[in-house]
């Protein structure tokens, strides 16, 4: 007998609003909806945090540990390699921030990144008196070719990508792209809140050394909750600029605070800057508890299952343009696609009951694992 939850129980158990079937949301790669067991765990916290004398430490940093290990297991690293974060872009902040960068150099990233991969290192070039580039795409599309020969020009020490484009969908071969930064000595910084949940990774294998994720979208978790990635081997060599006082190692006495001494932690919670909400971690905890009890496989196989539905019907539709990849390999759970009036099948589909987004001229879908192939065919036929 499997031990797979059943998905249709499970679905009814922590989407209810799936029951009525009014709504068919396809609009994960925005927000994601909070599973009714995250929902639950949130009030607990909530009631305990309108009286605090209730809460312990080992409660409030417990909740923080749990977080630090569930992001490890998702990605393939260990969680001394996790600092906890209260959104992506924060933790690209950070990424770009502690770089030992000397004026001069330069940072690439593709052109139509999302904001969050783009301003933070205009501005620090704009402070550090470094050089900022976005290489041209083919298209819409990131080109990894011309990413590739970039790293090749004079001064280049950062390439910074995300993973999964938010606009396109494109997957880019992260294995491929850090194998090259890892042969120049280049350090490859990843925005993975699009892929994260969508794919599996292994960032270790990848040669990733910074990765920036929010748990607002894929990870159906509560806003306030998210981490970055880095790698062991540059925690001890990179000290923090923006400073939290609970990133040196006696912050942990809480009886002896005054004897100040700045000895990082050895490990990536020296990034961290306190305080967290932990209730939204322990929200953020129960959903990781969900997808594993689904098993991260299963969830990514799902979610491939849903997007050939789209893809599959795009593909052969007149008047229609896939804008994402057909191919399996070089998308993850976002399929766009470009119709004649995009404003006005943008209002279909908000009339007949589907979320979605409307980004940069295109329709953006984005189902998750317990999306139904009916509720794919509802989208479809308010698209055509």
């Amino acid at each position: 007998m499997s031990d797979e939850p059943d998905l249709d129980g499970l679905r009814g158990e922590e989407f209810p609003w799936t029951k009525g079937g009014s709504i068919a949301y396809l609009n994960h790669a925005s927000t994601g909806p909070l599973p009714a067991r995250t929902v639950r765990t949130l009030g607990e916290w909530d009631r305990l945090r309108a009286e605090p004398w209730r809460v312990s430490g080992a409660d409030q940093f417990g909740v923080l540990a749990r977080s630090r290990e569930a992001c490890a297991r998702m990605i393939g690293a260990t969680p001394d390699e996790i600092a906890l974060m209260v959104n992506t872009t924060y933790g690209m902040n950070v990424a770009a921030s502690c770089l030992p960068l000397r004026p001069g150099d330069v940072i690439v990233t593709p052109d139509r990144e999302f904001p969050a991969n783009v301003y933070p290192w205009m501005a620090l070039a704009r402070r550090r008196g470094l050089e900022y580039r976005r290489v041209p795409n083919a298209g819409r599309l990131a080109d990894e070719a011309t990413l590739l020969r970039a790293l090749d020009e004079p001064g280049v020490r950062v390439l910074s990508v995300s993973w999964v484009s938010f606009e396109t969908g494109l997957k880019l071969d992260l294995a491929r792209l850090g194998a090259a930064c890892r042969e120049r000595g280049i350090w490859f910084v990843v925005d993975a809140i699009q892929g994260i949940a969508t794919a599996p990774i292994d960032v270790h294998a990848c040669h990733v050394d910074f990765l920036a994720c929010g748990g607002q979208k894929w990870l159906l978790s509560p806003w306030g909750t998210g981490f970055l990635y880095v790698r062991r081997e540059l925690v001890r060599q990179l000290e923090p600029h923006v400073v939290g006082w609970m990133a040196v190692r006696n912050s942990e006495d809480f009886t002896r605070l005054c004897d100040y001494e700045l000895n990082w932690f050895e490990d990536a919670r020296r990034f961290e800057v306190i305080t967290l909400p932990f209730q939204e971690f322990a929200g953020f905890n129960a959903s990781m508890a969900l997808f594993e009890s689904v098993g991260w496989e299963r969830v990514h196989a799902l979610i491939a299952e849903r997007t050939a539905q789209i893809v599959d019907w795009a593909s052969r539709r007149p008047g229609m343009t896939l804008v994402t990849p057909a191919d399996p390999a070089r998308r993850a759970g976002i399929v766009s696609v470009q119709v004649a009036d995009p404003v006005a099948a943008s209002a279909r589909l908000t009339s007949a009951g589907i979320p979605h987004s409307l980004r940069e001229g295109m329709i953006r879908l984005a189902p998750h694992f317990y999306t139904t192939p009916a509720e794919i065919e509802r989208a479809l036929a308010a698209l055509a």
